[in-house]
């Protein structure tokens, strides 16, 4: 058979006559209906940036390694529950974790599906893992959706460097769409940052990974978060390695964290700390009990992070209010001694 007599290629002619020879995925799409699409995707926020922002420089060149056809990039949002990600049980809060995060992979892949029907090519790299484990001395991310959340419009890193929408807080996972086709519009950063700057992810990190003025222990909380992703996993192969026998095994590795870890070869790898998402009030559907009683949300944190509430007070520099109230506490303490020894 002549190739061209073939029915799909018949086809394929006919479409592209119609097309008047153009591609779908040369033209501009209407950024209105690219976030709708997104939307009923299930997407609880969304924001568009084009490839040329300066805000991707950092990462403009790995995109276009992998996909270079791409002219847009599409970033959504799915909020998690919160109290899962409150509580002390990191079992519960990993659950939402790995919830939230096959959510966002399911709506980007609804929406490159979608875009694949109308003729636009568009891939969605993971939100978290898996990863390109396998390149050394390079990201191992195809995208990282943080810095494209920002210039999308869909809030800004806090202290803790976790984004913070100005809706629904820190309690957030994110996508991103690759798309071949440009949008009539794109969106830009919110001119104000979330973040409160209470700095109770400060005080919440057990690690000590986030300074009150602002700096941040990248290693401390990758050694500590990421306990069972990376770093930590080459650790316990290494341990299993040099071991000369299982009671020497048990010396080095307890059993808990054995356990630990066979569940996250079973069941996904876990994190191990989160507090500082945890404790986070920031957000307009986040920030009304910490508004409305601060001692409370402060007594709430402490009990959930595990934490005493005085050292939240003061490792959150929680301003004049609430030093003042630690001054009248001490006062009172000392008057207290005093009265006993006069008894």
């Amino acid at each position: 058979m002549d190739l061209d007599d073939h029915p799909t290629v018949r086809r394929l002619a006919e479409n592209v006559r119609r097309r008047d020879a153009h591609s779908l995925a040369d033209l501009v799409q209407d950024g209105a209906a690219l976030r709708q699409l997104a939307r009923e995707c299930g997407a609880d926020d969304v924001g568009l940036v084009e490839i040329s922002r300066p805000g991707l420089d950092p990462q403009r060149d790995e995109i276009r390694r992998n996909y270079p056809w791409t002219k847009s990039l599409l970033s959504i949002v799915v909020r998690m529950a919160r109290e899962p990600v409150r509580g002390a049980p990191r079992s519960v809060a990993n659950l939402e974790f790995h919830r939230a995060g096959e959510q966002v992979n399911h709506v980007c892949a609804a929406i490159v599906a979608k875009l694949e029907e109308q003729g636009i090519r568009a891939v969605n790299p993971s939100m978290g893992f898996p990863m390109e484990m396998y390149q050394s001395g390079s990201a191992i991310w195809v995208v990282s959706h943080k810095p494209v959340a920002v210039e999308a419009g869909l809030g800004h890193m806090g202290i803790h460097r976790n984004l913070i929408h100005p809706k629904h807080g820190n309690f957030v996972l994110l996508g991103t769409v690759l798309m071949e086709c440009e949008a009539s519009d794109y969106d830009h950063p919110i001119d104000y940052n979330p973040c409160l700057e209470c700095k109770l992810c400060v005080a919440a990190c057990p690690v000590g990974a986030i300074g009150p003025e602002g700096s941040f222990n990248f290693s401390s909380c990758f050694t500590h978060n990421y306990r069972e992703f990376l770093g930590g996993f080459s650790d316990w192969i290494e341990q299993v390695a040099d071991a000369r026998d299982a009671i020497d095994y048990r010396r080095r590795i307890s059993e808990p964290e054995t356990a630990s870890m066979w569940q996250s070869l079973s069941h996904g790898a876990n994190y191990k700390s989160a507090y500082c998402m945890a404790v986070c009030p920031a957000g307009e559907d986040v920030i009304g009990p910490y508004l409305r009683d601060k001692q409370r949300h402060l007594k709430e944190v402490a009990r959930r992070a595990g934490l005493r509430s005085a050292r939240l007070r003061r490792r959150s520099g929680g301003g004049a209010e609430i030093q003042e109230q630690d001054r009248e506490a001490g006062e009172q303490r000392a008057q207290a001694a005093l009265d006993c020894r006069a008894a």
